[in-house]
């Protein structure tokens, strides 16, 4: 089952300057690879709409050029949860893993 918005979905990194950090550009072609293995995925995955919302959630972080750690890690646990076990994935999913730690762990609470 594709996605239902194939062809609809702007392209986010690929050949699109998203701006001078190049944690965003490493992000967007992640999130763009990570789009087109699950669309090119032909088993019926139970949550595959989740997967989306949460691609779709991490290519508008990168649209807009000021994506917040916390929200980055918290779409990477959703689309892992979605997508984890499907082999096939994994390496995508990897991608997007290390695109997503580029922006670091954030503000860590004192002691």
């Amino acid at each position: 089952m594709r996605s239902e918005t194939v062809g609809q979905r702007r392209t986010v990194a690929a050949g699109h300057d998203t701006g001078a950090d190049p944690r965003i550009e490493a992000l967007g072609r992640a999130v763009y690879r990570m789009r087109r293995a699950l669309d090119a995925h032909p088993a019926e995955l139970h949550d595959r709409r989740e997967a989306e919302r949460e691609l779709e959630a991490l290519a508008a972080s990168v649209r807009s050029g000021a994506p917040a750690a916390e929200e980055l890690r918290h779409s990477l646990l959703l689309l892992a949860a979605a997508v984890g076990s499907v082999s096939a994935l994994a390496l995508p999913l990897v991608g997007v893993r290390e695109a997503v730690e580029l922006f670091g762990s954030g503000p860590r609470p004192t002691s």
